[in-house]
């Protein structure tokens, strides 16, 4: 997959379940890509107003009117990121060490 096709304004699409071969569902509209490694969705398909991430590797293809997900519509919410993915790593960052299990300041 080539992320140079992936454009602002696209729509993005989630597999349904048990589908093969239909467009899927829509579930957001590209804002635009970040990092190369996320796809940043526009506020305006948000129930609450707000942005979501998910990652380059959620892709499956992309064509001249879509982004079509490897997801279903529920696996791709349930997935998202609600916030930058900077700031969601640096919440997600381990408060212990995974080696030791003592505290990390």
């Amino acid at each position: 997959m080539d992320i140079s096709q992936i454009k602002e304004h696209l729509m993005v699409h989630a597999k349904r379940p048990g589908s093969t071969n239909d467009a899927g569902v829509h579930i957001g509209t590209v804002d635009r890509l970040e990092d190369g490694q996320y796809i940043k969705l526009t506020k305006a398909d948000s129930p609450d107003d707000r942005h979501r991430w998910f990652p380059i590797d959620w892709v499956e293809s992309v064509d001249d009117k879509a982004v079509y997900l490897n997801k279903t519509e529920a696996e791709a919410i349930a997935g998202m990121l609600n916030e930058p993915p900077s700031q969601a790593m640096q919440d997600a960052s381990p408060t212990t060490d995974p080696a030791t299990g003592a505290g990390v300041d």
